[in-house]
């Protein structure tokens, strides 16, 4: 028992550090000498990554958003040993991601980190998540409130999908962190919704 709880430790450690890693602070530092945070929505993301370094830059970020969610997921799917690691490690990860110790806890949405936890798991939930993303965002025509209702629907869509292995309970786990995390933004005016722009005052 002292041993599986330190394991446990060990991997929600690994999930919310890796998630604490910056890459949208650290190159938009890089090439343009600013503070991703301090323009646009105000987080860490790739959209303001694109705002302030480019499209380039910004997939870059994209990139490893999402390699920072899939790699603690991947590695307690196949060495942690009890399946409930799993889940719990993403969602550290995720956290790890909105409010990152390396960067005042100042971080991003989440959204890339839950997909890259989700496509360790299992390809088609990658692709479902995605789905569910863009159709709550092209109805409601507002990233945030899209991304709130995505979080609360992953796991029953997923069910009804017939995703009812691990991916459905790390679905469960990032989509609660996920709904959690948006709801800051739920008032957002959006100039352009795709930039995640705010309307000026």
């Amino acid at each position: 028992m002292i041993n599986l709880a330190l394991i446990t430790l060990v991997f929600l450690s690994l999930g919310y550090l890796s998630g604490s890693l910056t890459p949208s602070i650290w190159i938009t530092r890089l090439i343009k000498g600013v503070d991703v945070r301090d323009a646009g929505s105000g987080h860490a993301t790739t959209t303001n990554t694109i705002r302030q370094a480019g499209f380039g830059w910004g997939a870059l970020v994209l990139v490893l958003d999402i390699a920072k969610g899939f790699l603690p997921t991947w590695l307690a799917l196949h060495y942690a040993p009890a399946i409930w690691i799993a889940p719990l490690t993403a969602a550290a990860a995720v956290i790890g991601h909105c409010w990152p110790v390396f960067a005042q806890f100042r971080g991003g949405m989440g959204l890339a980190c839950a997909g890259g936890c989700l496509l360790a798991a299992e390809l088609l939930a990658f692709l479902a998540a995605l789905a569910i993303l863009i159709t709550l965002t092209l109805t409601i025509r507002h990233g945030a409130r899209a991304s709130v209702f995505t979080g609360i629907l992953l796991a029953p869509v997923f069910w009804l999908l017939g995703l009812r292995d691990i991916e459905f309970w790390i679905a469960i786990a990032v989509g609660a962190v996920l709904a959690f995390r948006f709801l800051i933004d739920w008032n957002r005016k959006y100039r352009e919704l795709w930039l995640d722009r705010e309307q000026p005052s």
